[in-house]
């Protein structure tokens, strides 16, 4: 087994997708309160990982909704005969 390349399509399952999905948004509503009401260490822990990425606290949270809209409207797969 090899590791998939990015330009290389991935096949889930829906059982996969669904765990998947819910992991993110478990991190949405994670990051969110967080957020709301985080201690000064835990908003400075965010800050920094947020720029480490490249993204604020907010793009961090943008980004996994969008990932979870992405995994929410793909299309379906086609079935080969």
């Amino acid at each position: 087994m090899s590791l998939r390349q990015p330009h290389e399509e991935a096949i889930l399952s829906g059982q996969e997708i669904a765990m998947v999905r819910q992991v993110l948004a478990d991190c949405s509503k994670l990051l969110a309160a967080a957020q709301r009401d985080g201690s000064p260490p835990v908003a400075a822990l965010l800050a920094t990982r947020a720029v480490a990425g490249g993204r604020s606290r907010d793009g961090l949270l943008y980004y996994i909704n969008l990932a979870i809209d992405y995994l929410d409207f793909a299309p379906a797969a086609r079935r080969q005969r």
